[in-house]
This record gives structure tokens, sequence and C-alpha cells, in this order.
């Protein structure tokens, strides 16, 4: 008799029967251990990229905050404000952008870590084989 999900019950299926499809199993589990762990590579990886991305967009803006530090807002806001002050607003606002941007980084990077690693399962798997084997 079929299951819910199209498992059928092996309650009365013999123990040479039973012992039969271990082996389908066991592949089978593998192919799912190595399926999970291609998918956990793949977007911790994706992950990665993109943060380092964003890390690199702080750099280059913290690399051209230099020059605005001395053109743009002392020409700019001279005009209005002390030479100095001009400068520290658009220093600040410079500096601004870099904080979110590195904070998108670490936001990235986080997220990436705590992904559940498919290597400690198939761990978990076979310290469970193991033990049944230990068993018996």
């Amino acid at each position: 008799m079929a299951g819910p999900r199209g498992t059928r019950d092996r309650a009365d299926d013999s123990l040479l029967t039973l012992v039969g499809e271990v082996p389908e199993l066991v592949r089978n589990l593998v192919v799912a251990e190595v399926d999970a762990a291609r998918s956990w590579v793949s977007k911790t990886a994706k992950d990665y990229g993109i943060g380092a991305g964003w890390f690199v967009a702080a750099l280059i803006v913290v690399f051209w905050s230099v020059p605005v530090f001395g053109t743009a807002a002392i020409a700019g806001l001279a005009t209005v404000w002390p030479v100095w002050l001009s400068a520290l607003v658009i220093g600040a606002a410079m500096l601004l952008v870099v904080a979110v941007l590195v904070l998108l980084g670490l936001a990235r990077f986080r997220r990436a870590s705590q992904r559940e690693n498919p290597l400690t399962a198939a761990k978990e798997d076979i310290g469970i084989v193991r033990e049944v084997r230990d068993e018996y």
C-alpha cells in the first residue's frame, strides 16, 4: 500500500528484501548530500563574491573621497560657509556613503557564514550509520 508521498508500507517485507534495498538507500543519501554540498558552495561563493564587491565599491569611494576633500568641498561650499566647515560637511557625507557600503558588504558575509554547511549533515549521517553498525 502506498503512503501519502508515494512511499509504500514496508512492514510486511522480509528482512532480505529490506537488506537488499540498503545499497540503493545509501546511494540516494550520498547523491542528496553531494547535491546539497554543491548548492551550498555555489550560494556561499555568490554571497562572498557580492560581499567582496561591496567592499571594493567602498574602497573606490574612499579613494575618490580624498580629491573631494581637497577640491569640491572647498570650492562648492566655501561661498556659503567658511572653508573649513564646507570641507567637513562634504567629507562627512562621503564617509557616510563608505559606512553604508561597508555595512552592505558585512551583511553579505554574515549571510554566507550563517548558512548551514552540508558537510556537517554528512558527518551526522556517518555518525548515525556507525552507531547502528556498532549495535549489530
